[in-house]
């Protein structure tokens, strides 16, 4: 493939990418990614073929991103364990106001097309089942030290998703009524940032009378 071709195939894949986070699988039509892409719509199904094909490649790689920027959390072990997740939740976060949409777009197709619960499934089976086990395993063995209470490492994969990933779906109230007046929103989600973390780090933290 010479550079042209790549060019002309990258671009209505980013194309693709914006129509698809905009409105959705069913609402999104390939003449409008070709327009987009600046390419005739003969030239998007000679390098993609069918909108579907088009689409699961996009869906594909945003789990892959979704999954990356949350299990990132449990790598890197020769950071202490409570900096980590600190650290980990704040680039989560961050990755998320980069790509505001993705969460809802994600959400919004494996409810309206279950079999993609099916790729979901196997990338969590393949990468991410593994990490957790590994994570529950250091988990235990800083609960057992007496550094961090006891937790299952999926729930705090869940209360961390849960608190970074809500904000964002009710961002549109939140601009309503919660950001303080003077206040700038990218203020706001920085103090978010920060406190989301925070609530972590006091669920994790032994307390010291706690037997938890």
């Amino acid at each position: 493939m010479n550079t042209d071709d790549k060019n002309k195939e990258q671009a209505i894949l980013e194309a693709a990418e914006q129509t698809f986070l905009e409105k959705g699988f069913e609402a999104s039509k390939t003449t409008q990614i070709a327009a987009r892409a600046g390419v005739t719509h003969a030239m998007l199904h000679y390098y993609y073929r069918t909108k579907e094909n088009l689409f699961n490649m996009v869906f594909d790689q945003k789990i892959r991103l979704l999954k990356d920027s949350l299990l990132t959390l449990l790598e890197n072990p020769e950071m202490p364990f409570l900096e980590r997740i600190r650290i980990g939740m704040g680039a989560h976060f961050d990755f998320i106001v980069e790509n505001p949409q993705l969460p809802r777009f994600v959400i919004n197709e494996l409810l309206f097309k279950p079999k993609r619960l099916a790729l979901v499934e196997s990338t969590l089976n393949r990468v991410a089942r593994p990490l957790i086990r590994k994570a529950q395993q250091e988990i235990d063995l800083e609960a057992a030290r007496g550094a961090i209470r006891s937790i299952d490492a999926v729930t705090l994969l869940l209360d961390i998703a849960s608190l970074n990933v809500f904000l964002f779906f009710a961002l549109p109230l939140i601009r309503l009524f919660a950001i303080p007046e003077g206040m700038s929103e990218k203020e706001f989600l920085e103090m978010r940032k920060r406190e989301n973390a925070e609530i972590i780090m006091c669920r994790l933290k032994k307390q010291p009378d706690s037997n938890f």
